[in-house]
């Protein structure tokens, strides 16, 4: 998207400072292994902490004894288990239906930078992020693939498998900064980590087509510390990740306020597309642990789409 040079860096997509180091995403499969050991490792530490899918419902696996309540089916009792004392018990069983799920990690080319705030770039982050989850709910009994690039798949190795896939996604082979339309199953969860800097009216219209087919899920912004407090001072050079000319500014505090309010007014109405289409929005900053945005994510997804 081009930028008007002298009013880009209110844009929030356009502002890279010169001190902040940028990597091609196309690096992304040299860090894999490090990605990948990150990701189980956020994985294993959120696991414990997320109710997964055991729950009473349809299905043959014997879940739990619970007793009986006032005004069921007298059918519903198990009477060998009741007899071994004064109480009635109800045999459950656990719901056995699995969910597919889809995870979407941008690598566009914003997605490649870090400042000296932060410990990752924000691709790293996004693509252990996608990848924990991934794990935790294949762990849980689901289906996850990669949205539009993979089936959903109930895989032990599920990381390596979803981290192949991403890390051929380098951001010069056209690779959009909006998530892709795609054929869904009926009733598919999405998960979508970016750090949407994108246009949110075609964001937008891409989350109502997902609606419509039934899907729901969750938006979960990447940002570094210096994308949302910018820091800067005096004289600085920013560049446009797209390609646009860079933008110098004389004296870089100067716009810190305009800028702050243009983030905040992106970031609002990103909230507001998420929730027309019943997603649920959460951000995380690249300076924070990755375990706490993996909690927060999988138990957003287990309360329910679109209740934040």
């Amino acid at each position: 998207m081009a930028l008007v040079a002298d009013t880009h860096w209110f844009d929030p997509r356009a502002p890279r400072p010169d001190e902040g180091r940028a990597a091609d995403a196309a690096d992304l499969a040299s860090r894999l292994p490090h990605v990948v050991a990150q990701a189980r490792e956020v994985a294993g530490s959120v696991v414990h902490g997320v109710h997964g899918r055991r729950r009473a419902g349809a299905g043959e696996t014997f879940w739990q004894y619970r007793p009986f309540e006032s005004g069921e089916s007298a059918h519903r009792v198990d009477w060998r288990r009741s007899a071994r004392g004064d109480q009635l018990f109800v045999r459950e069983r656990e719901w056995e239906a699995a969910q597919n799920y889809f995870v979407w990690v941008d690598c566009s080319a914003s997605m490649a930078f870090k400042s000296s705030l932060a410990s990752d770039y924000k691709i790293d982050r996004a693509a252990v992020l996608g990848l924990a989850a991934a794990e935790v709910l294949v762990q849980g009994g689901e289906r996850v693939g990669a949205l539009g690039l993979t089936p959903a798949l109930c895989a032990r190795n599920i990381i390596d498998r979803l981290a192949a896939v991403i890390s051929n996604q380098p951001p010069d082979s056209g690779v959009n900064d909006i998530a892709p339309s795609t054929a869904l199953p009926p009733r598919a969860k999405l998960i979508l980590v970016s750090d949407f800097l994108c246009d949110v009216e075609e964001l937008a219209t891409r989350l109502r087509e997902y609606s419509q087919a039934g899907a729901r899920g969750a938006l979960l912004m990447i940002l570094d510390p210096a994308e949302e407090s910018f820091p800067f001072a005096g004289e600085t050079l920013f560049r446009d990740t797209d390609g646009g000319a860079p933008f110098h500014a004389g004296e870089a505090q100067s716009l810190r306020a305009a800028y702050a309010e243009r983030l905040a007014e992106h970031k609002d109405s990103l909230r507001i597309a998420a929730r027309d289409a019943g997603f649920l929005f959460l951000l995380h900053h690249t300076d924070r642990p990755a375990a706490e945005a993996a909690l927060a994510l999988l138990m957003g997804l287990g309360e329910g789409m679109g209740a934040r």
